[in-house]
């Protein structure tokens, strides 16, 4: 029988406490929706990996500190890797042209419903560019990430209604940049 997985501020504490192989539970656990939401922010996938990588070395060094019960372990990656998305963004001027984004990779096994994901990922994705910083996080936390509206309040240090309010404006801006594309993304 498999012993049930320890709690995120089990493992930072037992990682502070100089148990270097809780990192890896903790790794494995978050960072995946780490990296996509850095890579909804970013349009970069390499620039995503490092946006993870950064937020998972911020953490371990806070480590000592963690409080348990005063944040989630998720809620503190998540604003620590806005936070780095949001500088990344500054210093490279918003928007990284689209050559740059590579192709992502799809397991579909059809090659016309590849090429047509491809199509809506990328008409979501250069949508998604389009809309102000903290509209796009709202939305990508919201909808793409699904978490629930106090823990994106949480994340974004804002309130819940904020919070709503962002993600309509979003929603809305993003039906309006993408209701012309609607027959040819493949949606009748």
């Amino acid at each position: 029988m498999n012993a049930p997985m320890p709690s995120d501020e089990a493992l930072m504490a037992a990682y502070a406490d100089g148990d270097l192989a809780a990192a890896a539970p903790l790794a494995e656990r978050h960072a995946p929706r780490v990296l996509a939401v850095a890579l909804r922010m970013l349009n970069d996938m390499a620039e995503a990996e490092d946006v993870t990588q950064e937020a998972l070395l911020r953490l371990w060094r806070i480590a000592p500190d963690w409080e348990a019960g005063r944040a989630q372990v998720s809620t503190w990656l998540y604003r620590v890797a806005a936070n780095l998305c949001t500088d990344r963004l500054r210093k490279r001027g918003r928007l990284a042209p689209l050559e740059a984004a590579g192709e992502p990779e799809d397991p579909a096994p059809a090659p016309y419903e590849r090429l047509q994901d491809a199509q809506r990922r990328d008409a979501l994705g250069a949508a998604l560019m389009d809309l102000p910083e903290r509209q796009r996080l709202a939305v990508v936390l919201r909808h793409i990430e699904e978490l629930p509206n106090p823990e994106i309040a949480d994340t974004m240090d804002i309130s819940v209604e904020a919070v709503e309010s962002l993600t309509a404006r979003g929603r809305a801006a993003l039906a309006r940049a993408l209701v012309d594309r609607k027959k040819a993304l493949g949606y009748e």
